[in-house]
């Protein structure tokens, strides 16, 4: 008997017994949906977060990081840890595109008797254009602003929800640090997992100057082209800033590569520990599977011992109740999968994850059903090519 006689019988014998092979079924299908439906989460979610911490825009962040020695033997901390001379500098950089340079500080805002915390961040014309800044009310901050000394902002809409609770901001004068701001513009809320809803206020870093009566520059980001001249321009700029201030090692470009690879290996370990806990149910399935097979090994012995007396060999039993085991438990892996899938999908999009759907995830699930199928229905089909023909064909 061929291999599609085997499945032919197989599925016929599944179809006699509907309600049975449906229940048994069921372990398959949850078992290998979960697994599916986890996996695929936790690569979008892997892939999600990687996107949010590296961003789409070719950037990378420029670190300050003074030696230890260094702070305890200078009297005087340094305070500004970037210059506009160093900005300069690297803007000459070939493969930087943009330069982005941002001041904080945090500070008290007022308008009228509302005061709230915020952090106050000075700006060039550059940090909108990288970060995509949207406004949600008003206008962003234009060129007049960032060329004049006209004292304009633009706040978060945190800040417009704590401080103008009763009234549009737009227009509105709000004191920083005992200096007149007017708003101009509302943010559009950000959506992701890094954007967590901050109480911000962004001026122009002229404005920001004159607020609080400083110049030091507490961050920079650099923009390339292309992802592959971002590390080049990152490691150029460092090593001007060592050059110009004469130290050695203290500044320094993130590391992405690293930051990505350890964030895959956390999220692939949760992954795994998380699908491995699914994947008993499996193991129940399994068992259910084997259960079942016994029991219509029991119930077809007559039929076993008629068809080893028209001249079926032992290996031809084997192979037969082997192989409607493993049509058992690929249904319920088909199933599964596509329910897993189905699941994994629906989540990515309820959470504003990139959905994925991963064709070998989905074969490897299709493979481990079918492995599921033989290791579980080994022990009945043997059972069944073991049994004397003569002793069937008097079972009743």
């Amino acid at each position: 008997m061929s291999v599609l006689e085997n499945v032919k019988l197989a599925l016929s014998s599944l179809r006699s017994h509907k309600m049975r092979s449906v229940l048994t079924m069921l372990g398959i299908i949850i078992g290998v949906g979960s697994v599916m439906a986890i996996v695929a989460i936790g690569q979008a979610g892997e892939e999600t977060l990687k996107s949010q911490i590296a961003g789409t825009e070719h950037t990378v962040e420029l670190l300050n990081m003074p030696d230890e020695g260094d702070l305890q033997h200078n009297a005087t901390p340094v305070t500004d840890p970037f210059t506009e001379e160093d900005i300069r500098t690297i803007e000459q950089i070939p493969e930087v595109t943009e330069v982005v340079a941002t001041s904080s500080e945090f500070s008290n805002v007022r308008f009228h008797e509302e005061v709230l915390g915020a952090s106050v961040k000075g700006i060039n014309q550059a940090h909108i254009q990288v970060h995509g800044m949207e406004a949600a009310e008003g206008r962003l901050l234009q060129a007049a602003d960032f060329l004049g000394a006209g004292n304009h902002a633009m706040i978060s809409a945190v800040v417009r929800d704590d401080l103008f609770a009763d009234t549009s901001p737009i227009g509105e004068i709000m004191y920083i640090n005992s200096s007149p701001v007017k708003v101009v513009g509302v943010l559009t809320e950000q959506e992701g997992l890094m954007d967590l809803g901050e109480t911000e206020v962004f001026l122009s870093r002229n404005t920001w100057r004159n607020v609080f009566s400083k110049r030091n520059i507490n961050q920079v980001t650099l923009k390339a082209d292309s992802a592959d001249d971002l590390q080049v321009a990152g490691t150029k700029a460092a090593s001007l800033l060592n050059q110009t201030h004469g130290t050695e090692n203290e500044y320094q470009v993130v590391n992405m590569d690293e930051i990505m690879t350890g964030i895959g290996q956390v999220t692939r370990v949760m992954t795994i520990v998380i699908g491995s806990v699914a994947g008993v149910s499996l193991l129940v399935g399994g068992i259910g599977v084997m259960n079942i097979m016994l029991v219509s090994v029991t119930e077809r012995t007559r039929e076993i011992g008629i068809r080893m007396s028209l001249g079926a060999t032992r290996g031809q039993i084997l192979t037969q109740f082997l192989i409607e085991s493993v049509t058992l438990t690929v249904i319920g892996g088909l199933i599964g999968i596509s329910l897993g899938q189905a699941s994994a999908i629906l989540v990515s999009q309820l959470a504003g994850w990139t959905v994925q759907v991963s064709l070998p995830v989905m074969f490897g699930g299709l493979i481990f059903s079918m492995f599921i199928g033989i290791l579980f229905g080994i022990i009945p089909a043997n059972k069944a090519s073991q049994l004397d023909p003569i002793a069937s064909l008097r079972y009743e």
